[in-house]
């Protein structure tokens, strides 16, 4: 609403340009992999009512985060809304996002036992209290991620998750150049081909 008002168009109109804006900041971002030392987990989000949080929390779309552990903090990070967490999201996830042969942490949860397939896989049983303690630089993105899309749009729904996901990972994987990000996106934007937008309902 907010952009539709600046530069005099319908919601509609405003909408659809910061889709097709997200859709080339996800198109930049798909071309590096993440590597060397990566912590892997996944979150749930969203849910229009107050209950069980975590798996198996109903009405919350599944995310798959994986972000690299740097000597000085975070690296890169990569977000993925999947319909459910499996060893097959798990290794599209790690294919299309990580280098081969990389070491990356998880939780021993079974669904990401897949890692080991092309990765070294170092795991460990984690209650919740200890995971910022196992993999503290994940935690911090899931956390950092959530306060992004309920902070700015005070929540997404499951359907247009991912849009937010890329826009939250682009935005992080450049904070270091942010004086040069409006640049940036509309070189991004302007290399991108064209992209047909279905009619917003």
């Amino acid at each position: 609403m907010r952009l539709s008002k600046q530069i005099g168009v319908s919601w509609v109109t405003a909408r659809n340009v910061l889709k097709k804006v997200r859709i080339a900041m996800a198109h930049r971002d798909s071309i590096y992999r993440l590597e060397k030392l990566i912590e892997f987990d996944d979150t749930y989000v969203g849910g229009k009512r107050a209950g069980k949080r975590g798996r198996g929390a109903e009405g919350k779309k599944p995310v798959l985060v994986a972000v690299e552990a740097r000597t000085k903090g975070a690296g890169f990070v990569a977000m993925k809304a999947v319909d459910t967490i499996s060893k097959k999201t798990a290794r599209d996830f790690l294919r299309f996002h990580l280098k081969a042969e990389q070491t990356v942490k998880t939780d021993a949860f079974p669904a990401l036992n897949s890692v080991a397939e092309n990765h070294v896989h170092e795991k460990r049983v984690t209650p919740p209290e200890k995971a910022s303690e196992w993999l503290p630089l994940v935690h911090i993105m899931i956390g950092n991620m959530k306060t992004f899309i309920n902070g700015t749009f005070h929540g997404v729904s499951s359907e247009y998750l991912q849009e937010y996901l890329d826009e939250f990972c682009y935005r992080f994987n450049r904070r270091f150049w942010e004086p040069e990000l409006p640049l940036r996106l509309l070189n991004a934007c302007l290399a991108h081909v064209p992209v047909k937008i279905a009619e917003f309902p």
